[in-house]
């Protein structure tokens, strides 16, 4: 059984004892599987249909393949050293203080303002329900699911299992009835076929530069395929559960996503007016699905639930890693006796209410602070990239999982990463989000520049001159009493 209870810190530390591993094997698997399915599945990929139309399929693709790519990446270096901070940590070890710093900052901020939006994409949703103010039930799911949080990771872990579970059963479903209604075999569904590929103005109606557009779009609605390597940290056996994840995010985003997608454009014409409703409920609505609205509304909430229950984990986590390294407050390293990060979890949490606050106070003000965090996930792939490049230079011993091709795929990743960057720069509709993410950056990169110049590389477990594994407490127990350092 998972050991539930870290080992008691020594006298005069309390608090400082390690995570547990409280994250069971099916857990973690079904992290990994709902950690790529979003809202933006299920409603906001009409987006990128309307934006590339049936093309949109190459975008996703595109997309897919980065994801499989950096996933690869990461998993060489999670399975060699499982850690909560997991590519913050990497990157601090492979390219300096400021680098695992900055970007461990910029990734808390990314889930820290993902809170927000699942609250509010939930409150809409359940107010409409209910007939209440949607500030209610806003404020009423971050609340519960911070409750849960704060508790114990076994409750993190077993509501992001169910939550998981239902939306695998609903891509499921939906895709069983649209391969029906494509052989035209669902009765009543009045739609067969595949001609809405090509019969509305081309497989491409808007050209190339459109499915690059789309690109952005489709490559933001896979973020959170990394999760698992952060929570793989928190299991009884990390590197197994690490290397069973990596090994199936090529399915995974190949049947959900291109699955999906290739029968939403099957089915509904790109320019069709209900596809700004959502996607799937569009091609419901077209199979006559009786409820077809209902039946989304459900859907959507818990995939919204699911995505604010890992944000407020990930965010946490990260923040844990971040003080474990002496590069954010020492309170965020206490834990409670259940082996939570309190202070952690409940610090995110405040900030993501702020927010929330914010979009019903001053909405503009709100607005910038979303489009802060616009550029982060290319970032994120960024660094993973070039830490993955420079780790596997400097290491002498074959790794359990390689990275394909190395050094070609890795280069050829980071090419097409800054190469999405100079797109978004040209396109105007993501200026103010890779500048803002940009600014956020610079600023972060200059304080963790100082931050190493003034201290260097021994002010923390994690900075003990590459001594120690940064997160060697979750593992080794003769780690456990390690105490985060004061700033």
């Amino acid at each position: 059984m998972p050991h539930e209870s870290p080992v008691p810190p020594p006298s005069g530390e309390p608090g400082r004892a390690a995570l547990t591993q409280g994250l069971k094997g099916r857990q973690i698997t079904m992290i990994s599987i709902g950690g790529v399915i979003g809202a933006g599945l299920f409603v906001g990929s009409s987006t990128a249909v309307a934006t590339a139309g049936p093309a949109v399929i190459l975008a996703f693709l595109a997309a897919a393949a980065l994801v499989v790519l950096v996933m690869q990446m990461l998993g060489e270096m999670a399975v060699a050293n499982p850690d909560t901070g997991s590519f913050s940590t990497y990157a601090d070890r492979a390219l300096g203080r400021w680098a695992g710093f900055s970007i461990g900052w910029l990734y808390w901020w990314f889930y820290v303002l993902v809170i927000p939006i699942e609250a509010i994409a939930a409150g809409e949703v359940l107010g409409g329900m209910a007939g209440v103010p949607t500030w209610i039930p806003t404020f009423a799911v971050i609340a519960v699911l911070a409750g849960t949080n704060l508790l114990a990771v076994r409750n993190y872990g077993e509501f992001e299992y169910w939550f998981a579970l239902l939306k695998v059963i609903a891509i499921v479903g939906f895709l069983v009835l649209g391969l029906l209604a494509v052989f035209g075999v669902l009765p009543g569904s009045g739609t067969s076929g595949v001609s809405n590929l090509w019969s509305n103005g081309g497989f491409a109606p808007k050209g190339g530069i459109a499915v690059l557009a789309a690109l952005l779009t489709a490559m933001f609605s896979f973020q959170g395929s990394e999760i698992v390597t952060i929570a793989a940290a928190e299991s009884e056996d990390p590197k197994k559960n690490i290397k069973k994840a990596i090994k199936a995010v090529v399915w995974r985003l190949g049947l959900f996503y291109i699955g999906s997608i290739f029968l939403v454009v099957s089915l509904v014409p790109w320019n069709a007016e209900g596809l700004a409703n959502g996607s799937y409920q569009a091609v419901l609505e077209r199979m006559n699905v009786p409820g077809a609205r209902q039946i989304m509304d459900v859907v959507v909430v818990i995939a919204v639930c699911s995505c604010l229950n890992s944000a407020i984990y990930t965010a946490s986590r990260m923040a844990f890693s971040l003080a474990r390294r002496g590069d954010a407050p020492a309170a965020f390293a206490t834990v409670s006796r259940g082996g939570v990060p309190r202070n952690a979890v409940a610090a995110s949490t405040v900030v993501g209410v702020v927010a929330v606050t914010a979009n019903y106070v001053v909405p503009q003000v709100f607005t910038y602070l979303l489009a802060s965090s616009g550029a982060i996930a290319l970032m994120m792939y960024l660094v993973i990239a070039v830490t993955q490049y420079a780790t596997r230079r400097r290491q002498e011993e074959p790794a359990e999982v390689r990275m394909w091709l190395f050094p070609y795929l890795t280069v050829a990743t980071i090419v097409f990463i800054a190469g999405v960057l100079v797109l978004m720069a040209i396109l105007p509709g993501h200026r103010l989000e890779l500048w803002l993410s940009f600014g956020l950056a610079a600023v972060l990169v200059t304080m963790g520049m100082r931050l190493q110049r003034k201290y260097g590389s021994g002010t923390g477990p994690g900075h003990s001159d590459g001594a120690e594994p940064p997160d060697a407490g979750a593992h080794d127990p003769a780690a456990r009493h390690e105490t985060a350092p004061q700033r």
